[in-house]
């Protein structure tokens, strides 16, 4: 019988995390009672989301006045996007980009190198969990976008594909 309740109170308890979730902007909630733990999380996919992200980089003259940090905010700009050749691969979410699976190990790809649909580019590390992001298709790659390490938005292109 005391599994039963627990059942209950596990569902509602549940519910109720849930709506949390629903109502403010986290993204995991964990709760410990006694022998009972329970940790519910969700996927931030929400639409508004993307528009507030892809909106940040527009200020040029916060891009443009570090020297150094000019190049990194260049795949951002329309106008460079717009003379590039290629399929765009873009970021399906806000993280870290990263183009080795390890810091001691070779690069996913590199331009020049011809990838299979499916074939991962690089991952994007968001919220500690890796997400690699991969060809939609067979190409070459004729230009990656990111550095290593580098913070990328989401909708940002990060690698550019050739036929």
């Amino acid at each position: 019988m005391s599994d039963d309740k627990n059942k209950n109170i596990d569902a509602d308890l549940v519910r109720s995390l849930a709506d949390i979730l629903n109502d403010t902007d986290l993204t995991e909630i964990e709760v410990e009672r006694g022998d009972l733990k329970i940790k519910v999380k969700r996927e931030v996919t929400v639409a508004a989301a993307p528009i507030q992200y892809a909106a940040a980089p527009a200020p040029v003259a916060h891009a443009a006045a570090p020297v150094v940090a000019a190049p990194a905010a260049m795949p951002s700009d329309p106008a460079t996007i717009v003379s590039r050749k290629g399929e765009e691969v873009k970021s399906p979410m806000v993280g870290t980009a990263y183009l080795q699976p390890s810091p001691e190990a070779p690069a996913f790809v590199k331009p020049g190198d011809k990838v299979k649909k499916g074939q991962t580019l690089l991952i994007v590390e968001a919220m500690k969990t890796m997400n690699p992001i991969q060809a939609p298709r067979d190409g070459v790659v004729s230009e990656i976008l990111v550095g290593d390490a580098q913070p990328v938005e989401f909708g940002e292109a990060l690698v550019l594909l050739e036929a």
